[in-house]
């Protein structure tokens, strides 16, 4: 499987997102515990040195898995978190507007997942806006847990790129996280920047957003005529697309399904043509 850079590391271009792994809504315990624990093994298993997570997640749920299936971890396995949002009682989503409350959730994914440091830690804007003296403050709280040696490399996520030209003006950036699949291209420019610079772009929602119903990426009627036509999934299709569309893309799709990690792996080994990519390419959200 083809590598990319990211936090000091370097790691297979299909990794794992923990997103899926609690309860519905991302909130609360798993359906199946078991399958949860079942899936993250059988992903290092397959090669994936590159999960994703969040405390946020569950919340605490996905960290305590992580740590429940793998810990010790293998050395050359990237854990990468992200810090900005929290979870109220009843699973609504928050944004966390003191700085430092950052270094507080930044130490409880270390001690949730009993490492350390982790490879990389994304700041999560939740509330858009131009850059401002809020990012810079959190910025500033990221780069000193990068010093101290708590984190391995500064990210962000849900950026315009006007904020990664700004943080870049401060520091390095090794990561960017925002929402982009077929038919979603609304980050392209942050992508191209990030190409350029050598900087690894990690899509979410790369196969559209579990709650859109119908779902306009995997229901779109290109590509499961190419699906059909080559043998492969709807979402084997989108994410070997997704793959394809710069070197630096590093894939993380969440499942909580053994089967589904599979078809999510096998992706690594899936080349479309020409031909393929310019439908796909074509299409339009």
């Amino acid at each position: 499987m083809d590598s990319f850079p990211l936090g000091g590391l370097s790691v297979a271009r299909i990794g794992f997102g923990a997103m899926q792994l609690p309860g519905p809504g991302v909130f609360g315990p798993p359906r199946d515990h078991d399958e949860a624990v079942a899936v993250l093994r059988r992903a290092v298993e397959l090669g994936v040195d590159h999960i994703d997570t969040a405390q946020f997640y569950g919340p605490d749920i996905a960290n305590e898995l992580i740590r429940e299936a793998l810990h010790p971890y293998p050395e050359n396995l990237a854990l990468v978190s992200k810090v900005g949002g929290r979870r109220d009682e009843t699973g609504g989503w928050l944004a966390v507007p003191d700085p430092a409350d950052l270094r507080r959730d930044l130490e409880a994914n270390l001690r949730t997942l009993g490492v350390d440091q982790l490879a990389a830690v994304n700041l999560r804007l939740m509330d858009g806006g131009a850059p401002d003296q809020l990012f810079d403050d959190q910025l500033s709280v990221m780069i000193d847990a990068r010093d101290e040696g708590l984190i391995g490399g500064i990210g962000l996520s849900s950026i315009s790129r006007e904020h990664l030209l700004h943080a870049l003006g401060r520091t390095d950036i090794v990561c960017v996280q925002n929402a982009f699949n077929l038919v979603d291209r609304s980050s392209a420019a942050v992508l191209d920047e990030c190409t350029a610079r050598g900087i690894a772009f990690v899509p979410f929602f790369p196969l559209g957003a579990s709650f859109s119903h119908p779902n306009p990426v995997l229901g779109n009627h290109v590509v499961q005529s190419i699906a059909e036509g080559l043998g492969h999934t709807p979402a084997q299709v989108v994410l070997a697309w997704t793959l394809s569309v710069a070197p630096n893309v590093l894939l993380i799709p969440g499942t909580s399904s053994v089967r589904h990690l599979e078809e999510n792996v096998a992706v690594a080994s899936i080349e479309l043509d020409d031909d393929t990519r310019e439908q796909l390419n074509a299409v339009a959200g």
